[in-house]
């Protein structure tokens, strides 16, 4: 019986039991916080029928208007850095800023975290324009069903992506791939998944559950069974034992984050940071990983890490280091 029988027959306690010894025969004894950070709210496609930005595109009149300024970003990194966390990617819309500006933006928060970045910027052509400040490319194929993929997601052909991973991989960057679970996609599309994985050279999946949005066709969707989600991400731990898995959850659904993890997940993400730092819901997290045995990189809860409203870097972003900081401690006692 292969993985996907298992699944379909409700065997993913045994999935997760395999998953969970094999990661620890690989020593992932250390789960990581994840934060994406945003450069933008618009996005010129603005038509992925689950995605918040598409309930966006008519309500903004002037796109430049959606773009955050550079020293909210950097200061944003700046604070991630202060805690532990790691950047899941930067990610904008379609056309939000220029690829020269998203290099430089990389490159400073290369200089602040010491440590290169993952883009998910949408399909580009300009790859050849990236160096050390980049760690790898981003595809987000958001499902791994083509045929619902097309439906879902029509103006991000899944031809385009993988085109750009492989030249990705073959400029020397590494590749990771979004995964969104629950819109509509069957444990038989597990097997796509798989060959994909293998034929684009993939190191990084990132699953995410749906969060239906209000104002998407997937408002009234409900999220993904906790054991569906587990049995997924065990599957693809248990058939590529190295490989980087991130998993995202919401606010509403933290009881998913200890299973995720028994079942192979190295990192968590899809946390409103400022907002649940110091919170019961912060120390939730916390909890979920300690209850697993893993070793979590980054706090939820140390008020001390946030450190001084003083950017090590650059005074410009002491005032959205002070805004950042004073958000976070004003929920601690929630």
């Amino acid at each position: 019986m292969n993985f996907i029988d298992k699944i379909k027959d409700f065997e993913t306690i045994d999935l997760i039991k395999k998953a969970n010894k094999l990661s620890l025969k690989n020593n992932f004894l250390t789960i990581t916080l994840e934060r994406a950070i945003f450069l933008s709210w618009w996005c010129d496609k603005g038509n992925c029928k689950f995605c918040y930005m598409s309930t966006q595109k008519n309500k903004i009149s002037d796109p430049k208007k959606a773009k955050r300024k550079i020293n909210s970003i950097l200061a944003e990194s700046e604070l991630c850095k202060r805690l532990g966390w790691n950047i899941e990617f930067l990610s904008g819309g379609y056309k939000s800023f220029t690829t020269e500006k998203i290099k430089k933006i990389a490159t400073d928060i290369f200089t602040i975290s010491n440590e290169p970045v993952w883009l998910n910027i949408g399909i580009t052509e300009d790859l050849e324009k990236y160096g050390e400040e980049i760690i790898g490319i981003t595809g987000a194929i958001e499902t791994a069903n083509p045929k619902l993929q097309e439906e879902v997601c029509p103006s991000k052909p899944i031809h385009e992506i993988s085109h750009m991973l492989d030249r990705s991989k073959d400029l020397g960057f590494k590749n990771a791939i979004t995964i969104v679970l629950g819109i509509g996609e069957t444990p038989d599309d597990i097997d796509y998944l798989i060959r994909y994985i293998k034929n684009h050279r993939i190191d990084r999946v990132i699953f995410y559950s749906i969060n239906p949005h209000k104002g998407t066709e997937f408002e009234n969707y409900p999220q993904p069974a906790s054991l569906y989600y587990a049995g997924v991400v065990a599957t693809i731990r248990l058939t590529f034992p190295n490989i980087e898995i991130i998993c995202g959850t919401w606010s509403d659904n933290l009881a998913n984050i200890g299973i995720l993890i028994l079942s192979g997940a190295n990192g968590i993400t899809k946390f409103p940071l400022f907002k649940m730092f110091g919170t019961k819901y912060g120390k939730r997290v916390e909890k979920e990983v300690y209850w697993t045995g893993r070793k979590l990189k980054g706090t939820f809860t140390d008020e001390k890490k946030l450190g001084p409203p003083e950017s090590e870097f650059n005074s410009d972003l002491n005032k959205y280091l002070k805004r950042y900081i004073n958000e976070s401690l004003k929920n601690k006692f929630l």
